[in-house]
């Protein structure tokens, strides 16, 4: 059953989106993956096109929900005349060759037990610096929802083409794996974690690293700003909310 397509958001992995590429194409029934070059100053584009992905390029840096949006934008077209559109299942552009373990993602969509899967990576790397943004976004969804995600931030995740037309406009950068737990939870749709052996590369602790965290930080908390006056009013549903 050639039923899920595979976007994966990248810039300036030339080292490391060929092998994801190659690994995602083996997943059982993908047909297709998606690589959206998000204004990349490498050679992103050609790695991902020699490993068989379809390639969409932004000139500009615009962000991971913008990049994420592109992608599925481009299935679309791409499903027109099918009987039934492909789910989406999302992945980062370092898993390498780890991204043939993501299979587990798409079988509970597949069998319609979720709308949204997020990914639980059984091993993770802890790095100083890091757990305040998820604890920022952790604590934001569970105010917003009652429930609360062992990795909110993983971008891991597949959908129905349902669910995922059910959360645009996606937020900005990287507040887009908060805003989309907590828009579709308040929506009604199932959302479940599972666990899978993935890794990414480590982030590090540099400068770099850090900018890369307050960048994080910034987009968090922007999406949670958005949202949170509508907790009270929501009160009463937020408590009758149980986990799927």
């Amino acid at each position: 059953m050639q039923d899920v397509a595979v976007i994966i958001p990248a810039k300036d992995e030339a080292d490391r989106i060929g092998a994801t590429v190659k690994a995602a194409l083996g997943l059982p029934g993908a047909d297709l993956v998606v690589v959206v070059d998000d204004g990349s100053s490498d050679g992103t584009r050609r790695a991902a096109e020699q490993a068989g992905a379809r390639v969409v390029r932004h000139s500009r840096n615009r962000g991971k929900g913008a990049a994420m949006e592109t992608g599925a934008e481009a299935v679309r077209l791409l499903d027109d005349g099918r009987d039934q559109p492909r789910h989406l299942l999302f992945l980062d552009a370092d898993l390498a060759d780890t991204a043939a373990e993501a299979a587990p993602l798409v079988e509970p969509v597949r069998d319609g037990r979720a709308d949204m899967t997020i990914a639980v990576f059984s091993t993770t790397v802890k790095l100083g610096g890091h757990g305040f943004v998820v604890r920022l976004s952790r604590d934001g969804i569970h105010r917003a929802t009652g429930w609360t995600p062992t990795q909110p931030l993983n971008g891991q995740r597949c959908l129905t083409r349902a669910a995922f037309e059910a959360a645009r406009p996606l937020a900005a950068g990287f507040g887009v794996e908060t805003a989309l737990t907590i828009d579709l939870l308040r929506k009604g749709f199932r959302v479940s974690e599972v666990e899978v052996p993935l890794a990414h590369r480590a982030t590090g602790t540099d400068w770099h690293a850090q900018l890369h965290r307050a960048r994080q930080f910034r987009d968090v908390a922007r999406a949670l700003a958005v949202r949170e006056p509508a907790v009270a009013a929501n009160l009463d549903r937020l408590r009758a909310y149980r986990r799927p």
